[in-house]
């Protein structure tokens, strides 16, 4: 009977761990193939740009010039669909008189491969080097901004190279963190893969830190917002706005655009 329990017991661990790797993925990454539009569609001139990361996955982006900017801005875009799903975001970045370099994840639009951890860290240090050695953008004129699962891979790469400053929006401290959120009664750190733990690399980057995030986002609880700011090093400010996840800067376009104009003025 013992030996039965524990064959038993061994096989519905075996499948719960097979159930979390596949759940783990299928969590995370939810790419879209087809571009549906782009940012001419907004009257808005753009690049369409292919270029390589360092294990050779081909990757897509869109970069809006402006003759006026000073600083440019690579936005680090969240798990799911792909470029032509941040056309709002483009609208709202653009009257802060900055160029704007839009990357897509391997495996979401035209981009190569497939998404993971490593490989998303890969992709934003290939946009992160096309800037600066094929487009001559210098390292200190350039604004890291993360949304959501980007935030993280903002901060990753924040850590790995020097920047003008970082913006988090809507970021996560940990995948652990929010596996233990979603499933608080399962011992999550048994199964779990990814670590995305931005709550570690925040506390090593010393430029100045934008950390955005709204008390009602229904996604990423707002106590991580305040994990994340207490942990990093100045200069650093935690810039609070209500709405859901995905809607809090386009119900507060006016505010928002005024309040990520005022942090660029400040550097």
């Amino acid at each position: 009977m013992f030996i039965r329990i524990t064959v038993l017991l061994l096989v519905f661990l075996v499948i719960l761990l097979g159930y979390f790797r596949y759940y783990e993925k299928k969590c995370i990454y939810f790419p879209t193939k087809e571009i549906s539009a782009t940012p001419r569609d907004l009257g808005l001139e753009y690049e369409d740009i292919y270029f390589h990361t360092s294990d050779g996955i081909g990757l897509n982006a869109w970069f809006i010039t402006r003759p006026d900017a000073s600083l440019t801005i690579l936005f680090l875009h969240g798990n799911a669909g792909n470029l032509s799903h941040r056309l709002e975001v483009l609208q709202i970045l653009h009257p802060l008189q900055t160029n704007i370099f839009i990357v897509d994840w391997r495996g979401y639009g035209k981009s190569q491969g497939t998404p993971s951890e490593e490989g998303l860290y890969l992709d934003a240090l290939a946009s992160y080097d096309y800037l600066v050695k094929e487009k001559g953008i210098p390292a200190d004129s350039i604004i890291v901004y993360g949304k959501s699962l980007g935030a993280n891979i903002a901060v990753d790469l924040a850590s790995r190279v020097k920047i003008k400053a970082l913006i988090s929006d809507s970021g996560f401290t940990s995948a652990y963190d929010m596996a233990r959120h979603i499933f608080p009664f399962i011992p999550v750190k048994l199964f779990i893969t990814v670590k995305f733990d931005a709550l570690t690399k925040i506390k090593n980057i010393y430029c100045p830190k934008l950390i955005v995030h709204s008390p009602h986002d229904e996604m990423i609880p707002f106590w991580m917002a305040k994990k994340l700011f207490e942990a990093a090093a100045a200069p650093k400010e935690l810039y609070q706005l209500g709405g859901s996840h995905n809607e809090m800067m386009f119900i507060n376009r006016k505010e928002f655009i005024e309040r990520l104009g005022k942090f660029l003025c400040s550097l």
